[in-house]
Protein backbone atom coordinates (compact mmCIF):
# COMPACT_ATOMS: atom_id res chain seq x y z
CA UNK A 1 0.00 0.00 0.00
CA UNK A 2 1.54 3.73 -0.59
CA UNK A 3 1.00 5.96 1.72
CA UNK A 4 1.53 9.90 1.73
CA UNK A 5 3.12 11.50 4.50
CA UNK A 6 2.34 15.09 4.83
CA UNK A 7 4.68 16.77 8.00
CA UNK A 8 6.24 19.98 7.59
CA UNK A 9 8.71 19.22 10.30
CA UNK A 10 10.03 15.44 9.48
CA UNK A 11 13.52 14.39 11.46
CA UNK A 12 15.72 11.63 11.03
CA UNK A 13 18.08 10.10 13.75
CA UNK A 14 20.77 11.18 11.78
CA UNK A 15 19.81 14.96 12.15
CA UNK A 16 18.02 15.04 15.44
CA UNK A 17 15.15 16.54 16.99
CA UNK A 18 11.41 14.40 17.10
CA UNK A 19 11.07 11.59 15.14
CA UNK A 20 7.12 10.72 15.58
CA UNK A 21 6.67 11.09 11.49
CA UNK A 22 10.01 8.75 10.68
CA UNK A 23 8.88 6.51 13.42
CA UNK A 24 5.68 6.17 11.73
CA UNK A 25 7.44 5.69 8.58
CA UNK A 26 9.32 3.13 9.56
CA UNK A 27 6.49 1.25 10.62
CA UNK A 28 5.18 0.96 7.62
CA UNK A 29 8.47 0.26 5.96
CA UNK A 30 8.62 -3.11 8.43
CA UNK A 31 5.27 -4.13 7.58
CA UNK A 32 5.84 -3.98 3.66
CA UNK A 33 4.38 -0.97 2.84
CA UNK A 34 5.37 1.98 0.85
CA UNK A 35 5.65 6.02 2.77
CA UNK A 36 6.21 8.57 0.56
CA UNK A 37 6.75 11.45 2.89
CA UNK A 38 6.64 15.22 1.83
CA UNK A 39 8.15 17.34 4.04
CA UNK A 40 10.29 20.60 4.10
CA UNK A 41 14.04 21.73 3.99
CA UNK A 42 15.72 25.29 4.17
CA UNK A 43 17.70 24.47 1.07
CA UNK A 44 17.22 26.04 -2.52
CA UNK A 45 15.84 22.70 -4.46
CA UNK A 46 13.77 19.82 -4.31
CA UNK A 47 15.20 16.64 -2.97
CA UNK A 48 13.67 13.10 -3.09
CA UNK A 49 15.80 10.88 -0.80
CA UNK A 50 15.12 7.21 0.32
CA UNK A 51 15.75 6.58 3.78
CA UNK A 52 15.38 2.94 4.78
CA UNK A 53 12.68 2.67 2.44
CA UNK A 54 11.08 6.22 2.91
CA UNK A 55 10.83 7.97 -0.01
CA UNK A 56 11.54 11.44 1.32
CA UNK A 57 10.67 14.70 -0.92
CA UNK A 58 11.98 17.85 0.61
CA UNK A 59 10.99 20.91 -0.40
CA UNK A 60 12.35 24.18 -0.11
CA UNK A 61 10.40 26.06 2.65
CA UNK A 62 12.40 27.68 5.11
CA UNK A 63 11.83 27.10 8.91
CA UNK A 64 12.87 28.09 12.08
CA UNK A 65 12.19 27.56 15.73
CA UNK A 66 13.37 31.73 16.21
CA UNK A 67 10.97 32.58 13.35
CA UNK A 68 8.56 35.31 14.31
CA UNK A 69 4.54 34.44 14.04
CA UNK A 70 3.92 36.23 10.51
CA UNK A 71 7.30 34.89 9.28
CA UNK A 72 5.91 31.31 10.14
CA UNK A 73 2.97 31.86 8.62
CA UNK A 74 4.33 32.44 5.23
CA UNK A 75 6.32 28.66 5.94
CA UNK A 76 2.99 27.44 6.53
CA UNK A 77 1.51 28.74 3.18
CA UNK A 78 4.21 28.00 0.95
CA UNK A 79 4.30 24.42 2.21
CA UNK A 80 0.11 23.57 1.52
CA UNK A 81 0.77 25.25 -1.66
CA UNK A 82 4.20 23.54 -2.79
CA UNK A 83 2.81 19.97 -1.05
CA UNK A 84 -0.40 19.96 -2.85
CA UNK A 85 1.18 20.22 -5.99
CA UNK A 86 3.98 18.06 -5.63
CA UNK A 87 1.03 15.15 -3.67
CA UNK A 88 -1.34 15.97 -6.66
CA UNK A 89 1.55 14.65 -9.04
CA UNK A 90 2.05 11.24 -7.14
CA UNK A 91 0.64 8.80 -8.53
CA UNK A 92 -0.76 5.40 -6.93
CA UNK A 93 -1.40 6.80 -3.39
CA UNK A 94 -4.47 4.93 -1.30
CA UNK A 95 -4.40 6.86 1.79
CA UNK A 96 -2.44 9.66 3.77
CA UNK A 97 -1.79 10.88 6.67
CA UNK A 98 -1.57 14.46 7.62
CA UNK A 99 0.58 15.31 11.06
CA UNK A 100 0.61 18.62 12.53
CA UNK A 101 1.74 21.19 13.88
CA UNK A 102 0.90 23.30 12.25
CA UNK A 103 -2.74 22.71 11.55
CA UNK A 104 -2.55 24.30 8.23
CA UNK A 105 -1.16 21.23 6.71
CA UNK A 106 -4.82 19.79 6.74
CA UNK A 107 -5.34 21.81 3.88
CA UNK A 108 -2.87 20.43 1.77
CA UNK A 109 -4.75 17.01 2.63
CA UNK A 110 -8.08 18.38 1.99
CA UNK A 111 -6.92 19.77 -1.46
CA UNK A 112 -5.10 16.33 -2.60
CA UNK A 113 -8.32 14.85 -1.53
CA UNK A 114 -10.71 16.77 -3.80
CA UNK A 115 -8.10 16.94 -6.73
CA UNK A 116 -7.51 12.77 -6.30
CA UNK A 117 -9.83 11.68 -4.25
CA UNK A 118 -7.56 10.15 -1.62
CA UNK A 119 -8.71 10.21 1.91
CA UNK A 120 -6.75 11.43 4.69
CA UNK A 121 -6.35 10.80 8.67
CA UNK A 122 -5.58 14.34 10.91
CA UNK A 123 -3.01 13.86 13.39
CA UNK A 124 -3.32 16.56 16.43
CA UNK A 125 0.40 16.55 17.60
CA UNK A 126 -0.70 19.80 19.41
CA UNK A 127 -4.59 21.20 20.10
CA UNK A 128 -4.17 24.11 17.42
CA UNK A 129 -5.31 26.80 17.13
CA UNK A 130 -6.00 26.81 21.38
CA UNK A 131 -2.76 26.28 22.38
CA UNK A 132 -1.46 29.66 20.53
CA UNK A 133 -4.99 31.47 21.59
CA UNK A 134 -4.54 30.96 24.96
CA UNK A 135 -0.98 31.30 25.50
CA UNK A 136 -1.44 34.68 23.96
CA UNK A 137 0.68 34.67 20.51
CA UNK A 138 -2.78 35.01 18.69
CA UNK A 139 -4.73 37.93 19.98
CA UNK A 140 -6.66 39.32 16.64
CA UNK A 141 -10.91 37.90 16.86
CA UNK A 142 -11.14 37.66 13.61
CA UNK A 143 -8.14 35.65 13.25
CA UNK A 144 -9.07 33.67 15.66
CA UNK A 145 -12.14 33.16 14.15
CA UNK A 146 -11.08 31.90 11.35
CA UNK A 147 -8.84 29.42 12.79
CA UNK A 148 -10.78 27.83 14.41
CA UNK A 149 -13.43 27.50 11.40
CA UNK A 150 -9.97 26.32 9.89
CA UNK A 151 -9.68 23.64 12.41
CA UNK A 152 -13.34 22.36 12.14
CA UNK A 153 -13.21 22.57 8.69
CA UNK A 154 -9.99 19.78 8.73
CA UNK A 155 -11.81 17.45 11.40
CA UNK A 156 -14.84 17.20 9.20
CA UNK A 157 -13.03 16.46 6.13
CA UNK A 158 -11.10 13.84 7.84
CA UNK A 159 -11.73 9.80 7.39
CA UNK A 160 -10.94 9.76 11.27
CA UNK A 161 -8.50 12.22 14.29
CA UNK A 162 -5.27 10.52 16.00
CA UNK A 163 -4.92 12.26 19.13
CA UNK A 164 -1.24 12.06 21.27
CA UNK A 165 -2.86 12.08 24.50
CA UNK A 166 -6.06 10.85 26.40
CA UNK A 167 -6.78 13.68 27.41
CA UNK A 168 -6.42 15.52 23.91
CA UNK A 169 -8.39 12.57 22.93
CA UNK A 170 -11.60 13.46 24.63
CA UNK A 171 -11.10 17.39 23.79
CA UNK A 172 -11.32 16.11 19.62
CA UNK A 173 -14.22 13.97 20.19
CA UNK A 174 -15.96 17.28 21.57
CA UNK A 175 -14.74 19.32 19.00
CA UNK A 176 -15.54 16.75 16.14
CA UNK A 177 -19.02 15.25 17.49
CA UNK A 178 -19.25 11.95 15.36
CA UNK A 179 -15.76 11.69 14.27
CA UNK A 180 -13.28 8.90 15.17
CA UNK A 181 -10.49 9.49 17.27
CA UNK A 182 -7.37 7.21 17.75
CA UNK A 183 -5.41 7.36 20.25
CA UNK A 184 -1.50 7.09 19.49
CA UNK A 185 0.98 8.03 22.38
CA UNK A 186 4.43 9.49 21.05
CA UNK A 187 6.87 6.66 21.25
CA UNK A 188 9.56 5.25 23.68
CA UNK A 189 12.09 3.69 21.17
CA UNK A 190 13.00 0.91 23.78
CA UNK A 191 15.36 -0.60 21.51
CA UNK A 192 17.69 2.22 21.19
CA UNK A 193 17.46 3.95 24.55
CA UNK A 194 18.54 1.31 26.93
CA UNK A 195 19.39 1.82 30.88
CA UNK A 196 23.33 1.89 30.87
CA UNK A 197 25.83 2.43 33.54
CA UNK A 198 27.52 5.87 33.76
CA UNK A 199 30.90 6.16 31.55
CA UNK A 200 33.50 7.95 32.54
CA UNK A 201 34.69 9.81 29.56
CA UNK A 202 30.81 11.24 28.69
CA UNK A 203 30.85 12.82 32.98
CA UNK A 204 34.13 14.21 31.98
CA UNK A 205 33.24 15.52 28.69
CA UNK A 206 30.43 17.11 29.92
CA UNK A 207 31.82 18.07 33.17
CA UNK A 208 29.17 16.25 35.61
CA UNK A 209 31.48 13.49 37.21
CA UNK A 210 30.54 12.82 40.33
CA UNK A 211 27.40 14.62 40.01
CA UNK A 212 23.01 13.42 40.33
CA UNK A 213 22.79 14.41 37.26
CA UNK A 214 19.36 16.38 35.44
CA UNK A 215 18.83 16.37 32.01
CA UNK A 216 16.00 18.24 29.51
CA UNK A 217 16.42 17.65 25.81
CA UNK A 218 14.35 19.53 23.61
CA UNK A 219 13.21 22.66 22.60
CA UNK A 220 14.04 25.84 24.06
CA UNK A 221 10.91 27.80 23.73
CA UNK A 222 8.64 30.13 25.33
CA UNK A 223 5.88 27.42 25.95
CA UNK A 224 8.64 24.88 27.78
CA UNK A 225 9.04 27.55 30.55
CA UNK A 226 12.67 26.82 31.34
CA UNK A 227 12.93 29.33 33.68
CA UNK A 228 11.92 26.88 36.04
CA UNK A 229 14.95 24.69 35.41
CA UNK A 230 16.95 27.85 36.28
CA UNK A 231 15.12 28.53 39.09
CA UNK A 232 15.75 24.67 40.51
CA UNK A 233 19.60 25.17 39.86
CA UNK A 234 19.22 28.28 42.17
CA UNK A 235 18.11 26.54 44.51
CA UNK A 236 20.21 23.72 44.67
CA UNK A 237 23.45 25.39 44.32
CA UNK A 238 22.10 27.73 47.38
CA UNK A 239 21.89 24.37 49.46
CA UNK A 240 25.12 23.12 48.32
CA UNK A 241 23.66 19.89 46.30
CA UNK A 242 25.89 17.92 43.96
CA UNK A 243 23.62 18.18 41.38
CA UNK A 244 23.96 19.36 38.25
CA UNK A 245 21.52 20.38 35.37
CA UNK A 246 21.63 19.72 31.78
CA UNK A 247 20.05 21.46 29.06
CA UNK A 248 20.75 19.97 25.35
CA UNK A 249 18.41 21.19 22.46
CA UNK A 250 18.01 25.11 20.66
CA UNK A 251 15.16 27.31 20.32
CA UNK A 252 14.44 31.07 20.18
CA UNK A 253 14.72 31.61 24.42
CA UNK A 254 17.92 29.87 24.28
CA UNK A 255 20.24 32.99 24.39
CA UNK A 256 18.25 34.60 27.38
CA UNK A 257 18.83 31.30 29.10
CA UNK A 258 22.36 31.50 28.85
CA UNK A 259 22.58 35.21 29.62
CA UNK A 260 20.16 34.40 32.96
CA UNK A 261 22.47 31.31 34.08
CA UNK A 262 25.59 34.04 33.85
CA UNK A 263 23.74 36.49 35.64
CA UNK A 264 22.42 34.22 38.65
CA UNK A 265 26.72 32.66 38.46
CA UNK A 266 25.17 29.21 37.96
CA UNK A 267 27.58 26.71 37.94
CA UNK A 268 25.88 23.73 38.18
CA UNK A 269 24.46 24.36 34.90
CA UNK A 270 25.61 22.87 31.74
CA UNK A 271 24.47 23.83 27.98
CA UNK A 272 24.99 21.12 25.39
CA UNK A 273 24.16 22.13 21.76
CA UNK A 274 21.80 20.77 19.60
CA UNK A 275 22.80 17.20 18.70
CA UNK A 276 21.25 13.80 16.78
CA UNK A 277 19.66 10.91 18.23
CA UNK A 278 23.37 9.53 18.92
CA UNK A 279 24.28 12.36 20.62
CA UNK A 280 21.10 12.46 22.77
CA UNK A 281 22.12 8.95 23.85
CA UNK A 282 25.75 10.30 25.74
CA UNK A 283 23.63 12.83 26.98
CA UNK A 284 20.83 10.18 28.84
CA UNK A 285 23.78 8.21 29.76
CA UNK A 286 25.12 10.77 32.04
CA UNK A 287 21.57 11.67 33.10
CA UNK A 288 20.00 10.11 36.70
CA UNK A 289 16.71 12.34 36.27
CA UNK A 290 15.23 13.14 32.90
CA UNK A 291 13.26 16.26 33.28
CA UNK A 292 9.90 17.67 31.29
CA UNK A 293 8.96 21.06 31.69
CA UNK A 294 6.48 23.68 30.73
CA UNK A 295 5.45 26.80 31.45
CA UNK A 296 2.15 26.72 33.71
CA UNK A 297 -0.62 26.01 31.38
CA UNK A 298 -3.81 24.08 31.34
CA UNK A 299 -3.52 23.30 27.45
CA UNK A 300 0.23 21.87 27.80
CA UNK A 301 -0.67 19.48 30.10
CA UNK A 302 -2.62 17.69 27.27
CA UNK A 303 1.16 17.40 25.27
CA UNK A 304 2.26 14.36 24.72
CA UNK A 305 6.56 15.16 24.75
CA UNK A 306 9.03 13.09 23.20
CA UNK A 307 11.42 14.12 26.15
CA UNK A 308 9.19 11.89 28.58
CA UNK A 309 8.83 9.10 26.60
CA UNK A 310 13.27 9.08 26.03
CA UNK A 311 13.75 9.07 29.50
CA UNK A 312 11.22 6.37 30.06
CA UNK A 313 12.86 4.25 27.62
CA UNK A 314 16.06 4.90 28.48
CA UNK A 315 15.10 4.13 32.63
CA UNK A 316 15.41 7.31 34.47
CA UNK A 317 13.62 8.95 37.33
CA UNK A 318 11.14 11.34 35.44
CA UNK A 319 10.80 15.09 36.92
CA UNK A 320 7.90 16.83 35.88
CA UNK A 321 6.33 20.64 36.36
CA UNK A 322 3.17 19.36 34.52
CA UNK A 323 0.26 17.94 36.00
CA UNK A 324 -2.39 15.93 34.04
CA UNK A 325 -1.99 12.79 32.04
CA UNK A 326 1.83 13.06 32.98
CA UNK A 327 1.53 13.05 36.32
CA UNK A 328 -0.90 10.57 37.31
CA UNK A 329 1.38 8.24 35.28
CA UNK A 330 4.34 9.14 37.77
CA UNK A 331 2.34 8.61 40.09
CA UNK A 332 0.71 5.46 39.60
CA UNK A 333 3.57 3.43 38.10
CA UNK A 334 6.58 4.99 40.96
CA UNK A 335 8.90 6.66 38.54
CA UNK A 336 9.02 10.27 39.28
CA UNK A 337 8.28 13.21 41.13
CA UNK A 338 5.56 16.19 39.51
CA UNK A 339 5.10 19.58 40.93
CA UNK A 340 3.14 21.98 40.55
CA UNK A 341 5.31 24.63 37.91
CA UNK A 342 5.52 27.89 40.26
CA UNK A 343 7.33 25.39 42.92
CA UNK A 344 10.86 24.95 41.95
CA UNK A 345 11.49 24.72 45.34
CA UNK A 346 9.32 21.77 45.78
CA UNK A 347 11.05 19.87 43.31
CA UNK A 348 14.34 20.28 44.86
CA UNK A 349 13.29 18.96 47.88
CA UNK A 350 11.41 16.18 46.25
CA UNK A 351 14.73 15.16 44.70
CA UNK A 352 16.96 15.16 47.61
CA UNK A 353 15.79 11.31 48.57
CA UNK A 354 16.60 10.27 45.89
CA UNK A 355 20.30 12.53 45.33
CA UNK A 356 21.13 10.36 48.40
CA UNK A 357 19.26 6.79 48.34
CA UNK A 358 21.01 4.60 45.66
CA UNK A 359 18.00 1.43 45.50
CA UNK A 360 15.21 4.38 45.89
CA UNK A 361 16.70 6.02 42.73
CA UNK A 362 17.28 2.36 41.52
CA UNK A 363 13.69 1.45 42.11
CA UNK A 364 11.81 4.47 40.47
CA UNK A 365 14.15 4.10 36.94
CA UNK A 366 13.35 0.12 37.15
CA UNK A 367 9.62 1.47 36.84
CA UNK A 368 10.14 4.03 34.65
CA UNK A 369 11.90 1.41 32.25
CA UNK A 370 8.79 -0.93 32.64
CA UNK A 371 6.37 1.63 31.51
CA UNK A 372 8.18 2.45 28.59
CA UNK A 373 7.14 -0.56 27.41
CA UNK A 374 3.80 0.23 27.31
CA UNK A 375 4.73 3.29 24.82
CA UNK A 376 6.92 1.16 22.54
CA UNK A 377 7.82 1.97 19.17
CA UNK A 378 7.26 -1.97 17.99
CA UNK A 379 3.92 -1.57 20.01
CA UNK A 380 2.39 1.77 18.66
CA UNK A 381 3.59 1.38 14.99
CA UNK A 382 1.60 -1.69 14.79
CA UNK A 383 -1.13 0.05 16.19
CA UNK A 384 -0.71 2.73 13.63
CA UNK A 385 -0.18 1.04 10.48
CA UNK A 386 -3.76 -1.00 11.30
CA UNK A 387 -5.10 2.03 11.28
CA UNK A 388 -3.51 3.12 8.20
CA UNK A 389 -4.60 0.15 6.35
CA UNK A 390 -7.83 0.06 8.02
Amino acid sequence: MKVLILHQHFNTPEKGGALRSYFLAKALVEKGHQPIVITAHSQSHLQVVNIEGIEVHYLPIAYDNAFGFYKRIRSFLAFIIQATKLGSSLSGIEKCYAMSTPLTVGLAAILIKWRKGIPFIFETGDLWPDAPIQLGFVKNPILKFLLYRLESFIYRQSESLVALSVPMKSILEKKAPGKIVHLIPNMADTEFFTPSSKKIQLEEKFGVKDRFVVSYIGSIGFANGLEFLLDCARIAQKAELHISFVLCGEGALLPHLKATARKLQLDNVVFVPFTNRQGVQEVMNVTDASFTCYRQHAILETGSPNKYFDGLAAGKLILANVGGWIQRDLEQNTCGVAVDSSRPDELVKKLIPYTQDVELLKHAQQNARKLADRYSRKKLGAEFVKIITA
